[in-house]
């Protein structure tokens, strides 16, 4: 975690180079787009299906990102140390994925490869495209456009990176369970922790994948799917 405390990416100094109108606006643009939009659609009773806005939301905030000069465009793909991280990424996929399917094994028997025993087909479909359609839409909006639009706001590490874990967290209340969303806070912590040492869409995403197939593999997805759509 001595990157963290190291880096020089959000720094103070950044923020008072901000006008202040344009720091609230940012703030009711933060607290609008990424809590109080999530709260009107779980109100609106899944008149508004969540893939396609997810798409919608994934294309805007791609197409303000690639407009935005300062943004340096390479962070959508290049992995930062990419070696080192992978290492780092695997080692604790291992250990966590072993840790989390023993406890799915052991208190719900029932749903254990509950997927590919059952639809094995659904299964690898599901082992392809998650990863295309849902991960990487979600990276781009919760890791690569939040941490460079609102960096004039969260100007610590650790501030960007509770504040995505806890914007990631709070639109899996969509998903109406409780675990879910503790999932999605934990992951979403470690998802913004990987992007602020890598600065790498890609590598978050692959990591995000790992995880999120684990997930349906083991037996608890189900817990992630909305309106039909995959989270």
């Amino acid at each position: 975690m001595g990157d963290i405390a190291t880096s020089t990416v959000n720094v103070p100094e950044l923020a008072a180079a901000v006008p202040r109108a344009e720091r609230v606006y940012l703030w009711v643009e933060f607290a609008t787009v990424f809590f109080v939009l999530p709260t009107m659609m779980l109100f609106r009773n899944g008149l508004l299906p969540f893939f396609p806005v997810l798409l919608g939301a994934t294309a805007g905030c791609l197409a303000l990102l690639l407009r935005d000069r300062t943004f340096d465009r390479r962070q959508l793909w290049i992995p930062s140390r990419s070696w080192r991280e992978i290492a780092r990424m695997l080692g604790l996929f291992f250990a966590a994925g072993a840790v989390l399917a023993l406890l799915v094994y052991w208190f719900a028997p029932e749903h254990w490869l509950g997927l590919p025993r059952n639809r094995p087909m659904l299964w690898a479909l599901i082992m392809v495209a998650y990863p295309i359609l849902s991960v990487f839409p979600q990276e781009i909006i919760w890791r690569a456009f939040l941490f460079h639009r609102y960096r004039a706001l969260f100007t610590t590490p650790w501030a960007m990176i509770l504040a995505s874990a806890a914007a990631f967290g709070y639109v899996h209340i969509l998903l109406e369970n409780a675990l879910a969303v503790g999932l999605t806070l934990v992951g979403g912590l470690l998802f913004a922790w990987t992007y602020h040492r890598t600065r790498s869409t890609l590598l978050v995403s692959i990591e995000h994948a790992l995880y999120g197939c684990l997930i349906f593999t083991i037996g608890i997805g189900a817990y992630l799917v909305i309106n039909a759509g995959m989270r």
